[in-house]
């Protein structure tokens, strides 16, 4: 019988990632019927969306106790759509919170379960192992020191790589870049990232487009580009652009292609996240801002076991990148990290050699290694 898999993604980033594997798995597993929580680069390679990964993209505490009630009932259905399917295997992408909940009940009911891309651990709420044990069959990790704890703690996990890690060029070509977005390639240019979903870009946005003014006071040459995440978010951005004084003929809006944008700039200003990492794969300094409610900092803060946020330091240990967080992430401070970087080329240096050896340890065939894992964690398999 053709096994059936049922993958739940969280949010824009879990989309990403398994849309870069299901066609390996396809691949490993041709028969196979896959279905669940899906966004729609995983709904192209022919995952049946039962429900859209933008009904679970919610971030912090605050936020998901807002929406608490109409979560717990999408997580109720889904699993009861998940057991009478039935699937044959449960893979949960990235959103641990949700994904480690819905494992744990279907394994109850006798599923095999796997979670792809481990819950921070190393970063905070360590205790977590224990629920990870109680719910995942395969844990699947995509940092190179995450596997080395779960071997302490008796957890099957294989270090697959980071998929986005192939998915970049370990050269990038600025020019190349700027010409496909119709920029001007001889001038200094500054990506701005603010966030895929609407509560950061509210809350992220007037700060780092009010940043972009101060600097485009300060250099008549800078041009900006930002990546618009999603349709909806455009007239939010432009309300904010508008605000901040910024002309708009220095910020090119751009309808998603953040890899192009990234790959364009000298320096980016990002949200927290996976857009860390991705700024980091195409070795550009950057500036990480980030602000979230009052109430998901003190649960944070009392929870945190390393102090870094970006991925970037997390990977390094220590602080290569600056990190402004909640009332630091304010205009003044944001536009003068980016001229630093503007003015210093031997750091600007440094950074991208760190960074491509970092790349170096990332680059792994994901997709071949996880498909493997899902076939060795199929019910039947040794």
């Amino acid at each position: 019988m053709a096994p059936r898999l049922a993958f739940a993604a969280g949010e824009t980033s879990g989309d990403l990632l398994a849309s870069l594997v299901l066609p390996a798995v396809r691949a490993r597993l041709p028969q196979a019927s896959c279905a669940g929580i899906a966004g729609d680069r995983m709904i192209a390679t022919g995952c049946d969306a039962w429900f859209h990964v933008s009904e679970l993209s919610v971030r912090g505490y605050a936020e998901v106790l807002r929406h608490l009630p109409r979560l717990l009932l999408l997580r109720r259905r889904f699993i009861e759509r998940v057991a009478q399917w039935p699937a044959d295997l449960f893979i949960g992408v990235d959103a641990p919170d949700f994904n480690l909940g819905v494992a744990a009940r279907l394994r109850a009911r006798g599923m095999r379960t796997m979670q792809y891309v481990s819950p921070a651990i190393w970063a905070w709420r360590p205790k977590r192992v224990e629920a990870i044990r109680a719910a995942v069959d395969h844990m699947l990790c995509i940092f190179p020191f995450e596997k080395a704890l779960f071997d302490r703690a008796g957890i099957r996990a294989t270090y697959v790589g980071h998929p986005l890690a192939a998915s970049v060029p370990r050269v990038p070509d600025a020019a190349a870049a700027r010409r496909r977005l119709g920029l001007a390639t001889d001038r200094p240019t500054v990506a701005i990232l603010p966030g895929s979903r609407a509560a950061e870009v509210a809350a992220l946005g007037p700060a780092f487009l009010a940043a972009a003014a101060v600097l485009a006071k300060s250099d008549s040459q800078l041009q900006f580009v930002l990546p618009i995440a999603e349709p909806a978010l455009a007239l939010m951005i432009r309300v904010q652009r508008d605000a901040a004084a910024l002309p708009p003929e220095r910020l090119h809006l751009i309808d998603g292609r953040s890899h192009d944008c990234l790959e364009a700039a000298d320096v980016v200003i990002v949200a927290g996240g996976t857009a860390t990492l991705e700024a980091m794969l195409f070795k550009r300094p950057m500036v990480i801002a980030y602000k979230v409610p009052r109430l998901t900092e003190w649960i944070t803060l009392r929870q945190a076991v390393i102090p870094y946020f970006g991925l970037p330091n997390v990977l390094e240990g220590r602080y290569t990148v600056p990190e402004l967080l909640q009332e630091a992430a304010e205009p003044g401070r944001i536009a003068a990290a980016v001229l630093r970087y503007l003015g210093d080329t031997a750091e600007v240096a440094r950074l991208r050699e760190r960074f491509d050896q970092q790349h170096e340890a990332l680059l792994r065939d994901t997709p071949a290694l996880t498909a493997q894992a899902i076939v060795d964690t199929l019910p039947g398999a040794a």
